[in-house]
């Protein structure tokens, strides 16, 4: 499909750009440019395909996505090579998650070779906004929602998809160091049945009571517990979780639709089993956490995602009181899997696996 392209009017001046992407932080520093393609079933589906300048959006109040919640999206990111290409990492894995997710919320799915396209003529466009600075990245945000006006409760038969960039830095403000979690007892983000594989705003929306009685316990991330039993540990609020144990093992929760399937996750396993550690998909409880992590069985608790890479948990906090990780601090199987990682996508370490794609 073509892309049709409106030049920008007036573009974000350079000074005015490089002193943003200086210290960019995370979610705030957005670049020039989007990405958009409509779907109608009516006109045969995908078409106009569009590249222009980032603003507002036109919707009918009458729009599905804002009456029953049909949306889902992607986070990935762009990485500078010592060559000063540029380069994404397992995008071929972000678009099979986006039309997974699309085909749980009754949304149509988008060909994937359309989805790669997109990604690579946003960062293309917007490569300038590559931050100068230590784990600096282009943090992409692919998007999809209804936008067809009408309020019967069925599946819409129009839908808008979007691709946004950010001008990113580290995830967590204090850089790379131990987080502190807190368990939730009283919420769950996603029972079996329902929509906590796919990654879509109303998962996100439910941890947001939570993530705030998180903070308010001086913690940075909640952890949440099935909805069963509310034993069984899941993911954090937008990341999974990995228990490096004295045995050699790693257990990390299982996918069994409750939680996201992160792609860092499964990079994650591949290289944790490349370093000879036994890593096994398993159920883990809340009190085998604590247990362990007072005997001395456990050794580290790491947790990943896109936008956090590997972070190490250091204190785990509750209604019951708190226990600590290890010595409290970045562990070795932490710093090593976040530097192989990082290697990876920055192309300073063979990439084994065929995991980078040059934009």
């Amino acid at each position: 499909m073509e892309f049709k392209r409106t030049p920008h009017p007036a573009l974000t001046h350079e000074n005015v750009r490089k002193a943003a992407i200086a210290d960019p932080g995370f979610g705030t520093v957005f670049t020039d440019h989007m990405v958009t393609i409509d779907y109608d079933e009516a006109k045969g589906g995908w078409h106009n395909a569009h590249i222009g300048p980032r603003g507002p959006i036109a919707l009918d109040p009458a729009a599905s996505v804002l009456h029953y919640a049909q949306g889902i999206f992607e986070g990935m990111k762009a990485f500078t090579h010592a060559d000063g290409g540029l380069a994404l990492f397992r995008p071929e894995e972000n678009a099979r998650r986006f039309n997974a997710s699309a085909r749980r919320m009754a949304m149509p799915e988008i060909p994937e070779e359309l989805f790669l396209d997109a990604v690579k003529l946003a960062v293309e466009t917007d490569a300038d906004w590559m931050p100068p600075v230590d784990g600096g990245s282009l943090y992409i945000r692919p998007f999809m929602f209804a936008s067809e006006a009408f309020l019967g409760v069925r599946p819409a038969t129009q839908y808008k998809f979007v691709v946004i960039l950010v001008s990113s830095g580290n995830y967590f403000k204090g850089g790379v160091n131990p987080v502190k979690i807190w368990v939730s007892t009283d919420y769950v983000r996603a029972a079996k049945g329902g929509t906590g594989a796919a990654k879509t705003g109303g998962n996100y929306a439910a941890s947001l009571v939570p993530q705030a009685e998180a903070i308010a316990q001086n913690c940075d991330q909640v952890v949440f517990l099935d909805a069963v039993e509310k034993k069984w540990i899941e993911e954090l609020g937008g990341m999974n979780l990995f228990f490096v144990r004295k045995d050699g093992s790693v257990i990390t929760p299982p996918l069994t639709g409750t939680i996201l399937p992160g792609i860092t996750r499964a990079s994650l396993i591949a290289m944790l089993r490349e370093e000879g550690l036994e890593v096994r998909e398993e159920p883990y409880s809340i009190q085998q956490w604590r247990e362990e992590a007072e005997n001395g069985e456990l050794l580290e608790t790491l947790a990943c995602g896109t936008a956090a890479v590997v972070t190490p948990v250091g204190t785990v906090a509750s209604a019951d009181g708190e226990f600590t990780i290890g010595s409290g601090g970045i562990g070795q199987m932490a710093n090593k899997m976040r530097e192989r990682l990082v290697g990876v996508q920055n192309g300073t370490i063979e990439d084994k696996h065929g995991w980078v794609m040059r934009v």
